[in-house]
């Protein structure tokens, strides 16, 4: 079938979402709630996207976000509160608590969790459109006052054209919308941190009631409690080293080895129901608007999981975007549109410099430089000696500013 977008056409959206994430989902549960009309795109599965691994920290901003939309009941019912974190060095302990110095928490919610409900509440409860499954995903036109969508409908293999006024790309680093800018416009900004993170999942109880950093000479090692049952660890790793050169016996001897401390009882183990490596990079496109279309979520920006952003910062544009489109289609006010990348890169951007700042810290020790190592335990006693510097850490570790 010969595609043709601009033909004429019964019906043309207002908008088409690409990516069934927190960002696509968010943004399509508040345009339906608005009656902005819009259709969501997925190649995955209901349930493929409905367990994929992924991160599991929010901030309360955002949580207090999906609340006022709605969106929050199994979160907030479900969810565990966090509200201090612990580093350890030296062999000894460290505790945080950030909640006595702001009053603020975090809030641990799988994203698998989120997307399920976000998922159910779009399209069982909203009766919005999502169309799951669908091949060969490409926008047009995106520089004209007619964009259009097309896809291959995996019912019919048929190709199928959703003409609109505007497209969100929510489809992540991969997806097609992010590389539906055109070259010579669009810069990536990208950092390789030059290391890689095991990324593990345990069933076994936590070992502690609040999240771990291990900052040792060996290397990093994280501890995240993600439910009563099941705990996220991390192990510093070369980049592109192979999971299974980690096998059971080597990743609980790095884990005590990394995350020892004075005093404390060992590490509850259990079985590693999941390893894989990830490297270590952050990336920022911009512009993150070309045209009629609006990048969201890792389309746009990617920070590494070194300080739990990324899940925020998706839910950060779902809401921007959303009431931007919504103040366009209700009110014919397009300033939220025109405003949309400046006001999502200014978090972005902080929320990339604090990863940065806090890598440092994470790997520093194991850096195998002796300079670098002093810095870092210079920071770390900083932190536990000084209460500015302990404030302007809980404000960007919760994502508090007043101002981005």
């Amino acid at each position: 079938m010969t595609v043709t977008p601009n033909s004429p056409s019964p019906h043309r959206l207002p908008v088409v979402i690409v990516g069934a994430g927190p960002a696509g989902l968010t943004l399509g549960n508040l345009l339906r709630a608005a009656s902005v009309d819009c259709v969501v795109l997925e190649t995955e599965s209901r349930e493929s996207i409905e367990r994929r691994p992924r991160a599991g920290v929010l901030e309360e901003w955002a949580v207090r976000g999906l609340e006022r939309h709605g969106l929050a009941d199994n979160l907030l019912a479900r969810a565990e509160r966090h509200t201090a974190c612990e580093f350890r060095f030296d062999g000894e302990r460290y505790r945080f608590p950030y909640h006595q110095l702001t009053g603020r928490h975090h809030f641990v919610y799988p994203q698998p969790l989120l997307v399920t409900d976000l998922v159910r509440e779009y399209a069982d409860v909203r009766g919005g459109d999502i169309r799951f499954g669908v091949r060969d995903v490409h926008p047009h036109d995106l520089d004209t006052d007619r964009p259009s969508v097309s896809y291959t409908s995996p019912e019919t293999g048929e190709r199928q054209v959703l003409h609109c006024e505007f497209v969100a790309g929510c489809d992540g680093a991969r997806g097609v919308t992010r590389a539906a800018l055109p070259p010579e416009r669009a810069r990536v900004a990208r950092h390789d941190y030059g290391i890689g993170w095991l990324a593990l999942l345990a069933e076994a109880p936590p070992s502690s009631d609040c999240v771990l950093f291990g900052c040792h000479p060996r290397g990093f090692a994280g501890h995240m409690p993600r439910s009563p049952e099941v705990t996220r660890y991390y192990l510093q790793c070369p980049p592109g080293d192979d999971p299974e050169n980690w096998p059971h016996d080597r990743v609980w001897r790095e884990l005590r080895t990394r995350l020892a401390a004075a005093g404390q009882p060992p590490l509850t183990e259990g079985a590693l129901i999941e390893r894989r490596v990830l490297d270590m990079h952050d990336y920022v496109v911009e512009p993150m608007t070309y045209g009629r279309l609006f990048l969201a979520g890792d389309a746009a920006h990617l920070v590494a999981p070194i300080a739990a952003k990324g899940m925020n910062l998706a839910l950060h544009d779902a809401f921007l975007l959303a009431d931007a489109l919504v103040a366009r289609f209700t009110q014919g006010d397009p300033r939220g549109l025109d405003g949309y990348e400046r006001a999502s890169l200014r978090r972005v951007w902080d929320y990339q410099e604090f990863s940065q700042w806090l890598s440092e810290v994470y790997h520093g020790a194991a850096a195998g430089d002796a300079f670098r190592a002093g810095t870092t335990a210079a920071r770390l006693r900083r932190l536990f000696t000084s209460p500015v510097a302990a404030a302007a850490f809980a404000e960007q570790y919760l994502g508090t500013a007043e101002r981005y």
